[in-house]
Parts: C-alpha cells; sequence; structure tokens
C-alpha cells in the first residue's frame, strides 16, 4: 500500500535489493501499515540519504527500515540523522553470505541505536512486524490488525504433526 501518506518509510542502499524488501511492503500490506520505498545509497547517494532521514518526521514518517549489503551502513546513517526508530536489515550477499552485512549493520556505536533484523527476507518481514509493534503502540487500530495476524500465524500451525 504505497501511499502519499506513509508512515513507514524503507529505503535500501541499491534498487538490486528491492525484491528482498518487496518481503517487507507485502507485509505492511497485509497490515494495512502505509509505507514508500526509495533507493537511498550511503556512499553513491549520500545527500539523498541525508536528506530523506533529515525530513523523515515532517513528512510522517514514523519508522525507517534501512536494508543494505555489503558495508551495510545505511542503516546507521539513517539512525544517526533521525530520532525516528531505525530498523536495519542486512542483505544476503557474495561477501561470506552476507556476514559483512550484518556486523556493519548491528555495530553501531553507544548513542546511535538501529535495531538489526536478521538477514535477507525474513529480516525484511520481522522488520515490518517490528515497525507494526512499535506503530501499535499508539494506535489501536494497528494493534489489533497486529493481534490478529499473529492470532491467525498460531492458528496454523497445527499442534499434532500429521500422520505418516
Amino acid at each position: 500500500m504505497a501511499s502519499s501518506n506513509p508512515i513507514v518509510g524503507i529505503v535500501m542502499g541499491s534498487a538490486s535489493d528491492a525484491p528482498t524488501m518487496r518481503k517487507a511492503c507485502e507485509t505492511l500490506d497485509e497490515l494495512s501499515i502505509s509505507w514508500e520505498m526509495k533507493v537511498c545509497s550511503a556512499h553513491r547517494t549520500p545527500q539523498r540519504a541525508h536528506d530523506y532521514a533529515t525530513t523523515a518526521r515532517q513528512r510522517g514518517l514514523k519508522v525507517i527500515i534501512a536494508a543494505a549489503g555489503m558495508s551495510a551502513h545505511l542503516a546507521g546513517v539513517m539512525a544517526a540523522l533521525t530520532h525516528l526508530p531505525v530498523l536495519g536489515v542486512p542483505m544476503d550477499g557474495k561477501l561470506a553470505g552476507g556476514l559483512d552485512a550484518l556486523l556493519s549493520t548491528v555495530n553501531m556505536p553507544k548513542g546511535i541505536p538501529v535495531a538489526t533484523m536478521s538477514m535477507g527476507s525474513h529480516g525484511a518481514v520481522n522488520a515490518a512486524l517490528m515497525a507494526a509493534a512499535i506503530l501499535a503502540t499508539s494506535d489501536d487500530n494497528i494493534e489489533r490488525t497486529l493481534l490478529d495476524f499473529r492470532k491467525k500465524q498460531t492458528d496454523a500451525i497445527p499442534e499434532e504433526p500429521p500422520a505418516e
């Protein structure tokens, strides 16, 4: 539900990250949470990244999900430039399977927090769910939708394994 009034911003270091981050969009859509998606490389488009982060609050965003691979500095840049919650999603990669991105995202200095999710599509979905949980603390509609989502998820898991 890309919207003209998004409350969750999704940024990524490269357009090649979009297929993975669409999993976050799909999850936010399922929860009826408005979002926007942009490419803002910390290294190749630093002014765009700066402008995005420094105007996020005034544009109505409440949470930023930042995905990047390799040196993965995007989440840290976002967190350094805004007080909004930033959820980092390290991208799977060719170098050490994405371990470089994971370590870059999670290793933030004291005072600039980034909530780091797991790598790749699992992290994208979890970032959307974490954004929903943050938003649910002050929005009863989102809280109800999130609780319904979690109940459906729980109900979909059988208590007994299938018979052989």
